[in-house]
């Protein structure tokens, strides 16, 4: 797509957008309300409008390569996703359920389940490549060093006489090949001279001919009707298209992309260049005009106030505004209001209290941004910059306001200084004439010490970031984990049958994006939206929840510490080494943000009664864990991730104090695993679009999405897959390959007998 089109489409997501913000602030002006029913409505569609333009705003952002507009683009974007997240609190506090579900709402926006789902911003992984690529080959140089990654085998360079003697080697075989087909050709003549009168060679010839084209014949047109009757299908819509047909395009819109991001780079380059230079300009052109200008400006003003009053002004500080709050003659300061930072959700005041909006810390931010686009570029003529280049006279008026910033802090010392020698000479001429002078009051100054959060004491004060890494990398806290989309966690949204005890996949993916991904990859959404700092994600075996972790690292490009009993196990023994273990945890994974802490088994440290089987000590960690969290601050990007296959064998009340939020992860039912099924199986080329999934989604039900995946891989091997077209796969292949995984049924009984606790019913 072309310029034109992205901006066509931002200028219809402004209109879209400014809207909503009307409608928002109407929403946050309402007063406190009883009906839950109502206001639920009113809210999700705020909520599904805001996820829109979201995802509209992302799909500019990527491919727009302005670079001045990129960056309201991304403001505007970031604090969307911000009040996405604020709203969904307010969904929670409203049904007192993590998912939530309005039909109405749905059929009045027209939407579908899929622009229903937000889309994760590429740009949380591509504007750090060059660091994750790093951190990776850093990782690899480690893990090769102390043997836990096999060595790259590098290919030795042959010398002159080995080339030699594959040389040799190669133009024998060649004459032997050529004298056995010579050989091979002089028997042949030999026997064609023998008499052989029972044949008529003509005869013989033309029959065998026929039959050739026959059989060809035969074969043309059976696939050529095949060819048709797949078009026609695929035409009306019965059939999806070939992967190879589809595949064209999407790869050519790939490379569309690429393009464009090489564009974005060149041009973002370039104006950073030229930040630089018209600073550098306005400094050497104007700096010392400006200087004086702003000097005479001040004393100006005290020369007026001394008439006025009879006395000389005390001069703000730079923190209070220096001489721009001066010359502004503001009587009352304006403190910044702290918005109350939304905590955790209480049950009790929930159900005992109306309903009253979360204060937004993001919809002032949007508005601002609407009026910045008003003011410069509703109505900016673009037709002189086609190729949308950055323009010169608004990174003027940036840089030339910069400047004045600057030099007016530059002024204000100056001018504060000549206050102070003004001040004595004026109480040196009163005490001549005898006048008693009046000490200069000093102002109570403020103390430093604020009630300060008491600092961490760091153990390791003479240790550098790499070596504590490389540490924590080596004893295996810090894992290297598989590339992990958070689109492979495959499933669609629900469409019926829906509630908080039984969330479809999709439910589960978009609850994980807003509580996981989308904090941990902006430092805007983290700094002022809802801050979770720790989650539980419970389900039976192969139901997904290691590659949910590992989806969360992989789309925020977090690094990822695996705290679990089983990995610790024997590693900083005692409780010096527990405590040292934890401190470089918590040191590390905040100057590493984004991170993510992974704790396996997380039912293990307050289980009642540990088995006597299990010797990896799992309670070893129950009074360090609420601890953990509780040093993690609210603007830090990090998250402690628990899984769990039985939660119930856990103390629910000690559980709760540690996970802010849960996630359950039931047993697919029917249309998850056919929709699992069908999206496995369509990767590969060779399997018919007509093959069955539904007969298989009903042999598989009981097993999870994670033994589909274990069958198909098994099944579908590189030699199997090229046999495909000429032995197409059967249903027998995978049901035999399916009945010796695992099923989920012994566990999920369970699940399905513990929903009406307090861990499912957790907001």
């Amino acid at each position: 797509m072309s310029n034109r089109t992205f901006n066509l489409l931002w200028t219809s997501s402004q209109k879209d957008l400014e809207k909503l913000g009307v409608n928002d602030f109407e929403y946050q002006a309402i007063e406190a309300q009883h009906d839950r029913t109502e206001i639920q409505g009113h809210v999700y569609e705020l909520y599904l409008r805001y996820i829109v333009i979201a995802n509209k705003l992302e799909e500019i952002y990527d491919q727009i390569v302005q670079p001045q507009k990129r960056i309201l683009i991304r403001k505007l974007l970031d604090n969307c996703l911000g009040r996405v997240l604020e709203l969904k609190h307010d969904l929670v506090v409203i049904d007192m359920n993590e998912f939530s579900y309005n039909d109405a709402v749905v059929e009045k926006l027209g939407l579908t389940p899929l622009v229903m789902e937000l889309n994760v911003p590429k740009y949380f992984r591509r504007e750090k490549e060059e660091m994750l690529n790093e951190r990776k080959k850093f990782m690899d140089d480690i893990l090769r060093r102390i043997g836990a990654l096999d060595e790259e085998v590098v290919e030795e360079e042959w010398s002159e006489l080995d080339a030699i003697k594959i040389i040799q080697t190669h133009e024998r075989a060649r004459q032997g090949r050529l004298r056995a087909q010579f050989m091979k050709e002089l028997k042949l003549l030999k026997e064609k001279g023998k008499p052989d009168s029972s044949r008529d060679k003509s005869t013989t010839g033309l029959n065998a001919a026929m039959k050739i084209q026959k059989v060809w014949r035969g074969y043309a047109t059976r696939r050529q009707t095949r060819r048709r009757k797949a078009e026609e299908m695929i035409l009306i819509g019965m059939i999806p298209p070939q992967v190879t047909t589809a595949r064209s395009a999407v790869d050519e819109l790939a490379e569309a992309k690429l393009q464009r991001y090489d564009q974005q780079k060149e041009f973002q380059e370039e104006y950073e260049k030229s930040l630089v230079r018209v600073k550098e300009e306005i400094y050497t052109k104007q700096g010392a005009a400006m200087k004086e200008d702003i000097a005479d400006e001040i004393r100006t003003w005290f020369k007026e106030y001394q008439k006025r009053t009879g006395r000389l002004p005390d001069f703000p500080s730079e923190e209070a505004g220096g001489s721009r709050h001066l010359l502004s003659r503001q009587a009352t300061e304006n403190p910044n209001k702290q918005q109350k930072r939304p905590g955790e959700v209480s049950l009790e005041e929930g159900l005992d209290k109306a309903f009253r909006p979360m204060q937004s810390a993001f919809l002032p931010e949007i508005k601002n941004g609407i009026d910045e686009y008003n003011e410069i570029w509703k109505g900016k003529d673009e037709s002189h910059n086609l190729r949308q280049t950055y323009y010169d006279d608004m990174i003027y008026e940036e840089k030339y306001a910069d400047v004045e910033a600057e030099l007016r802090r530059i002024v204000d010392d100056i001018m504060r200084q000549e206050l102070d020698l003004l001040q004595v000479a004026l109480d040196r001429d009163r005490a001549q004439k005898g006048k008693k002078t009046k000490k200069g009051s000093k102002k109570a100054r403020r103390s430093g010490k604020k009630g300060k959060k008491k600092r961490e004491k760091d153990l390791t004060p003479d240790r550098t970031t790499e070596s504590l890494f490389e540490e924590l990398l080596t004893n295996g806290i810090i894992k290297k984990f598989p590339e992990t989309p958070i689109n492979s966690f495959v499933g669609d949204l629900s469409y019926a049958a829906r509630s908080a005890l039984n969330p479809s996949p999709g439910d589960v993916r978009h609850l994980i994006k807003q509580y996981c991904i989308l904090p941990l990859g902006s430092e805007t959404i983290r700094n002022f939206g809802p801050c979770i700092k720790s989650l539980l994600v419970a389900g039976p075996k192969g139901s997904g929840k290691t590659a949910l972790v590992h989806a969360i690292c992989t789309e925020t490009g977090s690094v990822l510490f695996d705290i679990s009993p089983a990995n610790i196990a024997g590693k900083y023994p005692g409780k010096s080494g527990l405590i040292m273990l934890m401190h470089l945890v918590s040191k590390v994974s905040r100057l590493l943000q984004p991170s993510v802490i992974y704790f396996g088994d997380a039912e293990k440290p307050f289980m009642k009664k540990v088995p006597k089987t299990d010797r990896t000590d799992p309670k070893r960690l129950k009074k360090d864990l609420p601890k953990l969290i509780k040093n993690i601050n609210p603007e830090d990007r990090i998250m402690l991730i628990g899984t769990s296959n039985c939660p119930w064998e856990a103390d629910m009340k000690l559980m709760i104090q540690t996970y802010q939020r849960f996630i359950y992860i039931p047993r697919p039912d029917y249309g998850a695993l056919s929709y699992a099924w069908k999206e496995m199986l369509s990767q590969y080329s060779g399997v018919p679009r007509q093959f069955d999934t539904g007969a298989m989604a009903k042999i598989s039900d009981g097993y999870t999405v994670g033994s589909v995946a274990r069958c198909i891989r098994e099944v579908i091997t590189c030699k199997r897959m090229l046999q495909l077209r000429t032995q197409p796969l059967t249903h027998l292949e995978l049901i035999n390959a399916l009945r010796f995984g695992p099923r989920s049924d012994s566990s999920d009984h369970s699940f399905i007998s513990c929903r009406k606790t307090k861990f499912s019913n957790k907001v």
